[in-house]
């Protein structure tokens, strides 16, 4: 019973954890933003190059980024 009452609250404990990882905004300062875009133009959809000139900053970051500001789903 004590098994049972620790896996739900382990449940409860990972299901935190990931809202957690997924609620944060990526903040990016204006000139994180500017080089973005600026690099975007150049080389397109090549994260890791982008990120590479960004110190700090992961491709998937900056991926992510992207697509929730500029995706054009339109």
């Amino acid at each position: 019973m004590a098994d049972s009452e620790h896996s739900s609250s382990n449940d409860t404990n990972a299901d935190s954890q990931e809202e957690k990882n997924e609620e944060p905004k990526l903040e990016f300062s204006e000139d994180e933003e500017t080089l973005i875009i600026r690099m975007y133009n150049l080389v397109g959809e090549r994260w890791a190059l982008i990120a590479g000139r960004i110190p700090g900053r992961t491709a998937e970051e900056i991926e992510k980024y992207w697509n929730t500001r500029y995706s054009t789903s339109e």
